[in-house]
């Protein structure tokens, strides 16, 4: 088992990618402890032997109550900021507390877990830091200015945390997939349809999937075997990096 005796905290491992990263980590027999904001997760966490921390990861007082009540648990090795969330909105009809808030959830909690983790990281001298960030790290879309700005923020705070721990035997790496087959991403087409005045077929052929090489959405299963070569010491010489899953989007 790749991962034996290692604790894994996975932030919003309800559903999707979360959920797909959890079940691996188990089957390679890491101690779970998993974070979400709906209570579903907690029954996972039960079916994995883990454990479950309901926490708002838009609040920062209760993301420092979620490390505080994970590092009471025992020290983390492995850290997979996760949790996300969308919305769609034209620059200059973006409301500003929801840009806030998205900001907080997408790049300021991911700051905090790992200012919170990283001591007892760097005293046992290996951890490892997973960031699940986004195709749009890299490149962007209209109507999503604060996601797409989160997520480029989320590349450089990766990319400075490999810097900054990497003689402690620490990596800090960034997942950048192209359109899952998530909640979240169903919800985005829908939102995208209404936004765009399309049906949700054309949202997928059209906008999702027009620049992808390969026609089809990603599993959550996909990105969550990439986690867990990440999370292995295999891959102990890789840091700072924006692992690309992006059916080829960027090949252009």
């Amino acid at each position: 088992m790749q991962l034996k005796d290692k604790t894994a905290l996975i932030t919003g491992a309800g559903s999707g990618i979360g959920k797909a990263i959890a079940e691996v980590f188990a089957r390679e027999g890491a101690r779970l402890i998993l974070n979400d904001l709906a209570p579903n997760a907690a029954e996972l966490a039960q079916a994995l032997g883990g454990v479950f921390i309901q926490a708002d990861l838009s609040d920062q007082r209760s993301v420092r109550a979620l490390a505080q009540r994970a590092l009471e648990l025992g020290p983390v090795d492995i850290l997979v900021n996760n949790a996300g969330l969308q919305r769609i909105n034209p620059v200059d009809e973006y409301p500003e507390d929801t840009w806030n808030m998205m900001l907080q959830v997408l790049l300021t909690a991911p700051f905090q877990l790992i200012k919170y983790t990283l001591p007892d990281m760097k005293q046992r001298r290996w951890g490892r830091i997973i960031n699940v960030a986004s195709l749009h790290g890299l490149v962007a879309s209209p109507y999503k200015s604060a996601y797409i700005s989160a997520k480029h923020g989320l590349l450089g705070l990766t990319k400075t945390v490999a810097l900054e721990v990497g003689e402690y035997g620490i990596t800090c790496n960034a997942i950048c997939p192209a359109y899952v087959r998530t909640p979240l991403v169903e919800s985005q087409i829908a939102d995208q349809a209404r936004t765009l005045g399309i049906p949700e077929a054309e949202v997928i052929e059209k906008v999702m999937l027009a620049p992808a090489a390969i026609k089809r959405l990603i599993e959550p299963e996909e990105v969550a075997e990439y986690a867990l070569f990440l999370a292995s010491d295999r891959a102990g010489a890789i840091t700072g990096s924006a692992q690309v899953i992006d059916l080829g989007w960027t090949a252009r």
